[in-house]
């Protein structure tokens, strides 16, 4: 007959194990237990397994928590860096304006989180969010719409001064005071002005001629004083040269030549000739014609060609004296703030036809100059013609 195996419960096999640390010998605790040193030295690895196993186990649960942990925190980083960057411009802003903010971005981010990062109660902001708008809040709500509507129908190259007149033109009565508010509440500001380099190059042995303008920049008529100027645009391939006249008068752009090559063939006799084909020379109007001193304008081409209009004076700046020729230096910036540098021109046909727009479209049309009291070219010559 068979001899049944013995068992053991699992509190005698964890003595046994016990025992045999103990005494540093599994034979003397399977004497004094009554079993083998066999069964001792199986029960300890088995225990020995299990309590790695258990370690091992609590070890990769804490890793797990602690992954859990590090994802959800930086989550809530990225969520508190995508609202910054949305809020950069309405940090130092007031109340009201954090308060808009959170109402238009409160779907893509928990209220309380943006009111932290912003500085605002969140208490405060249901108070405002639950309250009625008041008239006056309505009344600027929807001037600040149609201050949106100008600034990007000009390419937020106006600020508070021309949208305040264009605003009066529309039918609203409104300061310039409370548009620069409403703009500066709705993040909204015009390009800004960069330093400016002047291009001129007067290192030559053509004779030059006075300053007969002499800074005199108000005339009471068109043509009796012409400014022009060259600069340099960029593009991918190459610098081109953009000439301009202008008429003191009304500030318009009369004659201008873009071109690859700075011959006075391509710059300033081309343009002259297009300021004269738009506004035509009279032989008993006197004209005075103020340049700096470049070589474009100095030599015998240029001269030649002014010189076939009796009526025409020849002016140029001071040597080195850029407000000498204020008008046209100030024309090339505000071209270069308010398109060049807003764009990157391919080749000369992409830039000729922005340029193009922007002097024939905008410039001498729709744009307000702040030497006209903020009228465009076409209100100043109504207003001064008595219509």
């Amino acid at each position: 007959m068979q001899q049944q195996r013995q068992s053991y419960t699992l509190e005698f096999k964890h003595k046994a194990v016990e025992l045999g640390n103990k005494y540093y010998s599994t034979i003397r605790a399977a004497r004094e237990l009554g079993t083998s040193a066999e069964n001792i030295r199986r029960w300890k690895n088995q225990l020995d397994d299990e309590r790695l196993g258990s370690r091992i186990k609590q070890t990769t649960g804490n890793k797990i928590l602690q992954l859990k942990k590090l994802r959800r925190e930086l989550g809530e980083v990225k969520m508190e860096r995508d609202i910054l960057r949305k809020a950069a411009s309405i940090l130092f802003s007031e109340t009201q304006v954090k308060f808009e903010f959170i109402k238009l971005h409160r779907d893509c981010y928990p209220v309380e989180n943006i009111c932290k990062i912003l500085g605002v109660s969140k208490s405060g902001y249901y108070y405002w969010n639950d309250r009625k708008p008041s008239r006056r809040e309505l009344h600027n709500l929807a001037l600040t719409e149609q201050i949106k509507i100008i600034h990007e129908r000009n390419k937020k190259r106006y600020g508070s001064p021309r949208i305040a007149r264009e605003l009066e033109a529309s039918g609203f009565h409104v300061s310039e005071k409370l548009v620069r508010k409403l703009m500066k509440q709705a993040s909204l500001q015009s390009v800004f002005k960069r330093k400016f380099k002047t291009t001129t190059d007067s290192s030559h042995s053509y004779p030059v001629a006075e300053n007969k303008l002499d800074r005199e920049f108000t005339v009471g008529g068109e043509n009796q004083a012409w400014v022009s100027d060259i600069t340099y645009i960029r593009t991918a391939k190459r610098w081109l040269y953009l000439t301009t006249v202008i008429d003191l008068f009304d500030r318009k752009v009369i004659g201008w030549a873009l071109s690859s090559v700075i011959t006075a063939r391509n710059t300033s006799v081309s343009a002259f000739k297009m300021a004269h084909v738009n506004r035509p020379i009279t032989n008993n109007s006197p004209l005075i014609f103020h340049s700096d001193r470049g070589i474009q304008y100095a030599c015998g081409e240029f001269v030649r060609e002014i010189g076939s209009h009796k009526s025409v004076t020849r002016s140029m700046s001071g040597k080195g004296n850029c407000w000498d020729n204020a008008v046209a230096e100030s024309f090339f910036k505000t071209l270069k703030v308010e398109l060049i540098y807003q764009n990157r021109f391919q080749n000369k046909h992409e830039a000729e036809s922005s340029i193009s727009e922007y002097i024939e479209k905008f410039y001498n049309t729709d744009k307000r100059h702040r030497h006209l009291d903020n009228l465009n070219i076409f209100e100043y010559r109504k207003l001064q013609s008595g219509d």
